[in-house]
């Protein structure tokens, strides 16, 4: 004889609130599910459509948790775990062990994606799936094996040993600084134009007061969103960026761009590749580790 009949919400629905109510933004739940935030949102509507409770205060600049949804994802959690554990468990084995790496795009588009050829040829039973995302990925919870970490290695919750240093200095296309005149170099730059990181909004400024030296009116500048516009920017001759080490060596090497004030300088910051504290790393997490700090100390 059948068993009763389960009163279920849509699946879809469940996994967009458990997204939405675990990241910050919409934008980050999005992201992690590989939707739009539009149907994230559509996905919530639904779900408290279906339960005739609202489950995200809207009223301020951020939804937040009701008290109802709180205690809903309290008691939903732990079955969607369940779910998705059993589905591990049965699912056959594809004869390749799946690595998930994150890290910031920059990174990942200039100095990491060019090597992954040489990776995949020497470890074709490691899937090396990477996300490139400027988000803080909270690794246990999203299943992230590795992520590769921009800043001064303290993070919670994660192990994080030293993976690259950065240093920084103003590059430009060769002849750009000797169009705007017969000045000295350090003269020319209150001419030039400054490319700006949107993400490094002060960056300009932090070099300027290290070195002594005037920048450029405010009018003067164009701030783009990643570090890779703003070398292609400065390799077209349109201005002088700001450059970090090792994302523009490539530029270097090859002479696109040049460095008219001289040897780059410690930003401060530097690359750490990080892992869950609390979780041992697989067999193909170190191979990708080990990989990962061969190719660093070889920048």
């Amino acid at each position: 004889m059948p068993g009763p009949r389960l009163n279920l919400p849509p699946f879809a629905a469940l996994r967009a609130f458990q997204a939405a109510a675990t990241h910050a933004r919409y934008q980050d739940a999005a992201e992690s599910l590989g939707i739009t935030e539009s149907a994230v949102s559509h996905q919530i509507k639904k779900l408290e459509e279906f339960l005739h409770v609202s489950l995200f205060d809207r009223s301020g600049h951020r939804p937040k948790l009701t008290a109802e949804g709180t205690r809903y994802l309290a008691e939903i959690e732990p079955a969607l775990q369940s779910i998705h554990a059993a589905t591990e468990a049965i699912k056959p084995a594809s004869g390749r062990a799946v690595v998930r790496l994150t890290l910031p795009p920059s990174l990942a588009a200039v100095w990491l994606i060019p090597q992954l050829g040489a990776f995949e040829q020497a470890n074709p039973e490691i899937d090396l799936q990477l996300t490139a995302t400027t988000r803080v990925v909270d690794l246990k919870r999203d299943q992230v094996d590795l992520a590769i970490r921009h800043g001064r290695g303290a993070w919670d919750d994660v192990e994080a040993e030293f993976l690259l240093a950065e240093t920084a200095m103003p590059v430009c296309a060769p002849g750009y600084l000797e169009s705007l005149g017969e000045a000295p170099d350090q003269n020319r730059l209150a001419a030039a134009r400054l490319i700006t990181n949107g993400a490094i909004p002060g960056e300009w400024d932090e070099w300027a007061r290290a070195n002594g030296l005037d920048l450029p009116a405010p009018a003067n500048r164009v701030t783009l969103d990643a570090m890779e516009q703003t070398l292609q920017v400065a390799e077209k001759g349109h201005g002088i960026a700001m450059g970090r080490r090792p994302l523009v060596d490539d530029w270097l090497n090859d002479g696109r761009l040049i460095t008219p004030f001289g040897s780059d300088s410690p930003t401060g910051a530097s690359y750490y590749l990080c892992r869950p504290a609390d979780l041992a790393p697989t067999a193909a997490g170190r191979r990708v580790r080990h990989w990962l700090m061969e190719v660093s100390s070889s920048a």
